[in-house]
């Protein structure tokens, strides 16, 4: 009865994850690409994952999704144990990741027709089904091309329509927009928002700070096989506080400038070459900290104030900025996973 009531809980939503390990190795040369993920995610909501390439997102979906199996901790996915349900997961769940292999021989159609027939949709039902999607994804005028010669993002859009063949109720989407043009980034957004409106529950993993904070009801932020940060990005961002005034100087003034900096607020990391901090009064006191560069001497070169951003919840969290990084300092993922093979951005 105990396990009965356990099994009650979990499926109040549609992702829990409790305590979620996985390494690679064994005894000392054993790497922990993801170290006890703790996450919960709500009916109807789209949750973005959020981390740098090695930080342990694709390892944490590939445990969630069946297709690697924990080292420890426990997941449910539509109600089911990823481990002990396996099959009845991959039933409910539908998956896009981000290497997936697409034959380029066949045309759109066909594909989705194949899908249609591996989830047992009869002959009727998986045509009017791939019409539909065909349609949905704005693909039904290459519908008879062969995959080879689409576009990168006529192919995401295709893999999404794959994806959707049996009416998913929690969808994975791994990385989906990298790589993509504007338009096309944007064009998959709003396919993501269309099916977020009619009811599927999104998880989305990116390293895209602005698709987090465009698509996510909440976040989660991954680092080291760490959740660092979780929460609402309007929630988090307040938490950072004050905005962040960025200036440049000359490289060897970088020191002077630092420590003039740090009388008016904390120092946050910024992208190369500038210097950052946090200033309580927001722009008024931008004078005070120019005058007091000018008056050493100083020659400020650029300076910009923004408001706090993901980018900052994510500096402030981890100490380095997502975008541009010195991957020579952080350990990567790929090392232990074969399937994750870009090198992790380096730190600020």
């Amino acid at each position: 009865m105990q396990e009965l009531v356990e099994y009650n809980l979990v499926t109040q939503a549609p992702i829990i994850a409790t305590g979620l390990s996985r390494s690679f190795g064994t005894g000392d040369n054993a790497i922990k690409a993801v170290d006890g993920v703790d996450l919960e995610v709500h009916q109807g909501e789209i949750f973005g994952f959020l981390g740098p390439n090695g930080a342990g997102k694709s390892t944490t979906v590939r445990m969630l999704t069946t297709l690697l199996k924990p080292s420890a901790g426990t997941a449910f996915v539509a109600g089911y144990d990823v481990v002990k349900d396996a099959d009845k997961v991959r039933r409910s769940i539908g998956v896009a990741l981000q290497d997936a292999a697409i034959d380029p021989l066949m045309t759109g159609r066909e594909l989705l027709t194949l899908q249609a027939v591996l989830y047992g949709l009869s002959k009727v039902a998986g045509k009017n089904r791939g019409e539909e999607l065909l349609e949905r994804v704005g693909l039904t005028a290459a519908a008879d091309r062969r995959v080879g010669t689409y576009s990168g993002g006529m192919r995401r859009r295709l893999d999404l329509a794959l994806s959707l063949v049996h009416e998913p109720t929690v969808l994975f989407l791994d990385e989906p927009t990298t790589g993509l043009d504007p338009m096309s980034r944007l064009t998959l957004w709003e396919e993501v928002k269309r099916l977020n409106a009619g009811g599927t529950t999104v998880l989305l993993t990116t390293q895209y700070l602005e698709e987090a904070d465009q698509l996510a009801d909440r976040i989660a932020i991954i680092d080291h096989g760490h959740i660092v940060r979780q929460g609402a990005p309007r929630e988090l961002k307040a938490l950072v506080g004050s905005p962040t005034l960025s200036i440049s100087v000359a490289s060897s003034e970088t020191d002077e400038a630092r420590s003039i900096l740090a009388r008016f607020g904390d120092l946050r990391p910024t992208s190369e070459g500038t210097l950052g901090v946090g200033l309580a009064r927001g722009a008024e006191d931008v004078a005070a900290v120019i005058r007091a560069l000018d008056e050493a001497g100083l020659k400020v070169r650029h300076l910009e104030l923004d408001e706090p951003s993901l980018d900052d919840v994510f500096a402030e969290a981890t100490g380095y900025r997502l975008e541009g990084a010195d991957a020579a300092n952080k350990p990567t993922e790929s090392e232990a996973a074969p399937e994750e093979k870009k090198s992790r951005r380096g730190r600020k």
